[in-house]
């Protein structure tokens, strides 16, 4: 057995029964000692040929799991690529939870801790302020985007946020989250067919995102598509 999945199997596991946040907090430091490992004897590299190449689900869980700490943008894609090919449920599992932990990072470790910040201050008076500062540092930011466009929606400045999902999914072609949100924004705004394609591409880009499946199901049966 290597290091890496003897670690991952000592990592406490979540029971259906346990409050998340709870446990969340209960396995911080088990989870800070695994990605420590990870730093101090795995490169990126090799956690990608790991996910890519073993015949062992566990294996790849661990990898998967090493990359949301180690991955860079350059893992993005490739992460993409597993979710949607992977036969094991929790293998996928982690590959969604590293895409987020990578998006979130961005370029550099000035723009994670920026967007950090920004999502920390008090929603209704300073996030979107501190997140056009943010863009405006760092204009190849493809999750400051996103998140702007999650408070324009809210807001209901649809319009804006369809910009800014789009301005994502241009700067990270394989952001699920950018292309579902622009289908919402699209559905506010009375476009069901653009609302259609754009939850069409998310399901390309994650097959396992069961709500939105359901929604395109009925989204094509009002349209009168197949």
């Amino acid at each position: 057995m290597s290091l890496l999945v003897e670690a991952f199997e000592n990592l406490p596991k979540a029971k259906p029964t346990d409050d998340l946040e709870l446990w969340e907090a209960g396995a911080q430091e088990a989870f800070v000692e695994f990605y420590q490992l990870v730093k101090n004897r795995y490169s990126e590299g090799t956690l990608q040929r790991l996910l890519l190449s073993s015949d062992d689900p566990q294996t790849r869980q661990a990898a998967a799991l090493a990359l949301g700490s180690q991955g860079t943008m350059a893992s993005s894609t490739l992460l993409s690529g597993v979710l949607k090919n992977d036969p094991d449920e929790g293998v996928r599992i982690w590959v969604v939870d590293s895409l987020w932990e990578i998006w979130f990072r961005g370029n550099s470790v000035d723009e994670g801790r920026g967007l950090r910040i920004a999502m920390g201050l008090p929603e209704s008076i300073q996030q979107l302020p501190a997140l056009d500062d943010l863009i405006e540092q760092y204009p190849d930011f493809a999750e400051a985007y996103n998140q702007r466009a999650i408070l324009l929606y809210r807001r209901g400045q649809h319009a804006k946020a369809v910009a800014d999902c789009e301005r994502a999914l241009r700067l990270n072609p394989v952001h699920f989250g950018a292309a579902s949100g622009l289908g919402q924004c699209y559905l506010r705004m009375n476009k069901p067919h653009a609302a259609l394609r754009a939850f069409a591409h998310a399901l390309d880009l994650n097959p396992y995102l069961l709500d939105l499946r359901e929604m395109v199901e009925t989204l094509r049966n009002a349209i009168g598509e197949k």
